[in-house]
């Protein structure tokens, strides 16, 4: 096997476009995994983890987040993210064990495009870009447009992830994500959520996770649910508004049977997950407006 350790993004793409075989490895939470059960043997690796350019994050002056494909979890939990992408950290925060967290990436979570994955459901629900290269050039792809499938991604072979574009959050918003699973620690998620609340343009944003083949959006429980919050207050106009919101979610879903949960329960679980998101944002909003 051919290994190439990459010092710079040049030479990660040097060596994707001389073999289209080669497989991308950084912190290889996943790919290790299929490894050893014999479900994937690589004739080349290119590993990515050394690559400045992959990590870190930064704000534009335009409220963009920039997140490095190679930040890795333990990196998303720093006081400055928490901040600027709230859902994000607290996504990150159930991913694994310490160990996992300080190896996984955002980048990896991305490119192994599963369905449980933790990162997806809020990337969403933030509308994220992600942005590929390759020698020749650069493209941008929603996230819907990116995540083609269970396992599948539009990226191309000689192409890498280098970041990942989401409006850092603004003074009045809220986020959260919860998910549940067939333990407390270290779980893959059965069903998550991720809810947005946004102030500045009175919207309500939800991303659901291991309920379809690919991330989703409930649509209609957004639209529905922001017409019925007192902006001002962040209180929900009607007291019981959070209980249709979550059959609505639930509606949304597209689950399956396998052997970690059966579909309605998926169902009735990320409804219940949402309205509890809701619930958990409007009360942190109130109580800092």
């Amino acid at each position: 096997m051919a290994v190439v350790v990459a010092r710079s993004l040049t030479d990660a793409l040097d060596a994707l476009a001389g073999d289209p075989e080669t497989q991308v490895l950084c912190g290889g939470t996943d790919v290790m995994v299929e490894v050893n059960h014999g479900q994937r043997r690589p004739t080349a690796v290119v590993c990515v983890s050394r690559i400045p350019e992959l990590r870190g994050v930064a704000l534009d002056g335009d409220g963009t987040l920039r997140i490095g494909a190679a930040t890795t979890y333990a990196d998303l939990l720093s006081p400055e993210t928490m901040a600027l992408a709230p859902a994000l950290a607290a996504a990150a925060r159930t991913v694994g064990s310490p160990q996992i967290r300080n190896a996984g990436t955002l980048g990896g979570n991305l490119g192994t495009g599963s369905p449980a994955g933790d990162t997806l459901p809020v990337l969403a629900a933030l509308e994220a870009t992600v942005v590929l290269v390759s020698a020749r050039g650069e493209r941008r792809l929603a996230l819907s447009e990116f995540i083609t499938g269970p396992k599948r991604t539009a990226i191309e072979s000689d192409e890498l992830i280098s970041e990942v574009l989401i409006p850092a959050a603004e003074p009045g918003d809220a986020q959260d994500y919860l998910k549940v699973g067939t333990r407390n620690a270290m779980v893959i998620a059965v069903a998550s959520c991720a809810v947005i609340a946004r102030r500045a343009d009175r919207t309500v944003r939800v991303g659901l996770g291991s309920v379809g083949p690919v991330p989703l959006r409930a649509s209609e429980a957004e639209a529905w649910v922001a017409e019925r919050i007192d902006w001002d207050r962040m209180v929900l106009l009607e007291p019981d508004a959070t209980g249709h919101f979550g059959e609505l979610v639930a509606s949304a879903a597209r689950p399956i049977d396998d052997h970690r949960s059966t579909a309605a329960y998926r169902r009735h679980a990320v409804g219940v997950l949402a309205a509890r998101a809701l619930r958990r944002n409007l009360s942190r909003s109130g109580a800092a407006a």
